[in-house]
């Protein structure tokens, strides 16, 4: 192995503000975990949403410090895998966990207290975030740093700024989390619930914005982005064709991501449906179902005392 790509390969940035946030969000975590355990909350801590959190701190510690931060200042396609792995794997994930319950009680009880008083009804600042994280709002949010920070002079400036390319990220995390609350339906419910229909359609909307991105990318006929035209290159590949790799991965990986979560939201109304088909009486005319009960004529009082058990 090339000696350069080998060192690269073994850089981690260590960096302390993203090592002590993750692992503080994974101690907050695990503590609400255990105190809820002890108070019965199953349904809110299932091992799999513990396990799905997890895997999204996971997920960003890989992005944020592996050798894929360092190979991004290289090469376009790999800077385009670390933003693939924040938006589209480690938030929703995160997300998955219902983090939000989990973690009230893994805080100090006065500053839980002090939360829950902040996310009442009549509270201003839940006034405020409901107003200003509204589903149509966190859509737009979301597009507008997808496709914002691919245009040339914002691109360039992540690279050259570590500042700015924090930035970038940050904002990247961000809107795709308030994109996705919209889409798992997990707490803090402030706004009124989208219908899975409506999520369907949330999801779908943001994959013309998304694809015709990566789609341009892909078929410029030149480099869009100075900044990786004047960066030493490893191996054999050209500015032209890491720029078409980038491309094709935010356009048919990054596009196939939501529609994962399209298909799961398919089968969730599937389900329902089909739970709402075993009912009694479901899709039959109202008074259907009493007409029939009557039609048998008057029980004994211990048949009917029997039919309610």
């Amino acid at each position: 192995m090339d000696a350069t790509l080998s060192v690269i390969l073994l850089s981690w940035s260590w960096r302390p503000e993203i090592i002590l946030s993750l692992v503080l969000a994974a101690a907050v975590h695990l503590a609400g975990r255990w105190q809820l355990k002890q108070r019965g909350g199953g349904q809110v801590i299932a091992p799999w949403r513990t396990a799905a959190y997890l895997s999204g701190l996971a997920i960003l510690w890989i992005a944020l410090m592996s050798p894929i931060d360092v190979l991004s200042s290289q090469y376009f396609f790999m800077h385009m895998i670390q933003h693939l792995l924040m938006v589209m794997f480690a938030a929703p994930l995160l997300l998955i966990g219902n983090p939000m319950p989990i973690m009230l009680w893994g805080l100090p009880s006065a500053l839980r207290l002090e939360v829950g008083r902040w996310l009442r009804p009549a509270a201003t600042f839940r006034r405020v975030v409901a107003a200003i994280t509204r589903p149509g709002l966190a859509w737009l949010y979301f597009v507008i740093a997808l496709v914002g920070w691919h245009d040339p002079n914002a691109y360039n400036a992540t690279l050259e700024s570590d500042i700015v390319h924090d930035l970038e990220h940050i904002s990247f995390f961000i809107t795709a989390v308030l994109f996705w609350w919209h889409i798992t339906g997990v707490a803090p419910h402030i706004h009124k619930k989208l219908s899975k229909g409506a999520r369907i359609g949330y999801t779908v909307a943001a994959v013309p914005p998304n694809a015709l991105t990566g789609i341009a990318i892909s078929f410029a006929s030149e480099p869009i982005y100075a900044y990786y035209e004047s960066v030493p290159r490893l191996g054999s590949m050209t500015v032209m064709q890491d720029q078409m790799l980038a491309g094709t991965i935010m356009w048919i990986p990054g596009s196939m991501m939501y529609f994962v979560a399209v298909l799961i939201l398919v089968v969730q109304v599937v389900r329902d449906e089909e739970e709402k088909a075993a009912l009694p009486g479901y899709g039959q005319p109202p008074g259907h179902a009493t007409d029939a009960a009557d039609s048998e004529g008057p029980q004994h009082p211990s048949s009917a005392s029997r039919s309610q058990v």
